[in-house]
């Protein structure tokens, strides 16, 4: 094939990219209202939609005004986190926080439940037996402790829930039904800790609270990292499900769990259905699919070997690497969507470093870029709809009302990634308008998850004067 004819058939296989990915601000807001239809619908009765919004049975958040120690341990991944904060009231929010992080020797990620929780209390244990260091007046009440656990749990109360199954790397069976409230209190006690787990939370609620105990106004908390996850504060009496007293604070706070959602709207292309029907939980989590950090660079990579294998314009390669799942991540794709050196040196060493694709014209490069854009910003302009979606539900998507909306947002696609952030922003300006989009600010949530979780904790606390 001459050159000219590969670049032209490369160049047809990014223009059908590009329209499928498509997403006008129409589709949006169509993507937006269906998000807000299944919220509704999911809170109508258990099932009722592929969003579950999950009770959390958080009921009052963090004002501010929590006094005393707290600690935080933050579960979701191949290292977990302890952390210790001590809180100085109104004025003086946190005094003071120490942190560790530990990694979980691979050996326990699919052993038995006790050894995995023996571990993390041991941990927990020695972290503890610091603290005599620090200014700590107990006056003889137990220490509490907030647990973000990022797995898929069925909460049965704000202190207690059961594992549903787990994901990411971890394959404990005999813990799969089980309390992990109760699993891990049991281990603090066989470690002689005299500690009590005050609330079970995901990072998702856990960046709602840290986020709301320094600004009142934030009213939702989402995770765009390896996967995404938003939590936000409903009205108990506009939850159908509900069983049972309503909290005295009229408040409960969701886990939607809205990777799952699903909508005819979406933009899906023969990229993503290959990767669906390959994946370990085809048909589930489709959103998530389309604009997650565990997923963006294996799209990318997929379009590359369909545009390699119709055209030569990688050269004579060996397609291994091209063909091998998940080696393109999305790091790799940020830094080449953000290389601005003049001949895109960095396109060509992480073409050679992750797909051994060597000696590529600036013209090749080019079209490379041009892929990691249509993929990123078509996951942002999905993500700030589904921001569009909750603000509709909360009736905050349109400025009839004076009152401020902040979104809380952690994650290290958001993080990281710059002109994915740039993207999703501008792009929720664009769906609430320029007078609606004046009172509703997005804003980067640093480490909710472990925070979170130690002002939940603090929020919940069984020690708390009330007020």
């Amino acid at each position: 094939m001459e050159a000219a004819a590969a670049v032209a058939m490369a160049e047809q296989v990014v223009a059908d990219l590009r329209e499928k990915c498509e997403t006008p601000a129409a589709l949006l807001r169509e993507v937006a209202s269906s998000m807000a239809h299944e919220m509704g619908a999911g809170l109508e009765k258990e099932g009722g939609s592929r969003v579950k919004m999950l009770l959390s049975y958080v009921d009052k958040l963090p004002t501010g005004r929590e006094e005393g120690l707290f600690y935080g341990l933050d579960l979701g991944g191949t290292n977990f986190r302890v952390l210790r904060v001590q809180l100085g009231g109104n004025e003086k929010h946190v005094v003071n926080r120490e942190s560790r992080e530990v990694s979980i020797p691979p050996q326990l990620m699919s052993g038995s439940s006790s050894d995995l929780f023996g571990f993390i209390a041991s941990e927990l244990a020695k972290f503890v037996a610091d603290e005599e260091k620090c200014d700590n007046i107990s006056n003889g009440k137990k220490r509490e402790l907030g647990f973000t656990f990022s797995f898929p749990v069925k909460q049965r109360s704000v202190a207690s829930g059961t594992l549903v199954k787990w994901t990411k790397a971890f394959s404990i069976d005999d813990a799969v039904g089980e309390d992990v409230v109760a699993e891990l209190q049991t281990a603090m006690e066989k470690q002689g800790l005299d500690m009590h787990v005050a609330a079970l939370i995901n990072d998702a609620v856990g960046t709602l609270a840290g986020a709301r105990y320094y600004d009142k106004d934030v009213v939702a908390g989402v995770i765009f990292g390896t996967g995404t996850n938003a939590a936000y504060v409903e009205k108990a009496n506009a939850i159908p499900k509900w069983e049972g007293e309503l909290p005295n604070s009229g408040d409960m706070v969701i886990n939607m769990e809205w990777g799952n959602f699903c909508s005819s709207h979406l933009p899906v292309t023969e990229y993503d259905q290959e990767l669906d029907e390959e994946s370990l939980n085809p048909g589930e989590q489709i959103y998530e699919k389309l604009m997650s950090g565990m997923y963006l660079g294996e799209i990318v990579r997929r379009v590359l070997l369909k545009i390699s294998l119709h055209s030569s314009i990688f050269g004579n390669i060996d397609h291994t690497k091209l063909k091998t799942h998940f080696v393109l991540r999305t790091p790799h794709i940020s830094a080449m969507h953000h290389d601005e050196t003049p001949d895109l040196k960095i396109v060509a060493e992480k073409l050679e470093e992750n797909l051994e694709i060597t000696s590529t014209s600036l013209e090749t490069r080019k079209l490379v870029v041009e892929v990691c854009d249509i993929v990123a910003r078509r996951a942002a302009r999905l993500a700030a709809a589904g921001l569009a979606g909750i603000l509709k539900r909360l009736g905050r998507d349109c400025n009839a009302q004076e009152q401020r909306s902040v979104i809380a947002i952690d994650g290290g696609l958001f993080e990281h990634y710059t002109k994915f952030h740039e993207c999703l922003e501008s792009t929720l300006g664009e769906l609430l308008g320029e007078e609606a989009s004046k009172s509703v600010a997005v804003k980067h949530a640093d480490d909710g998850s472990g925070i979170g979780a130690a002002l939940i904790a603090a929020s919940q606390s069984q020690y708390r004067n009330v007020e």
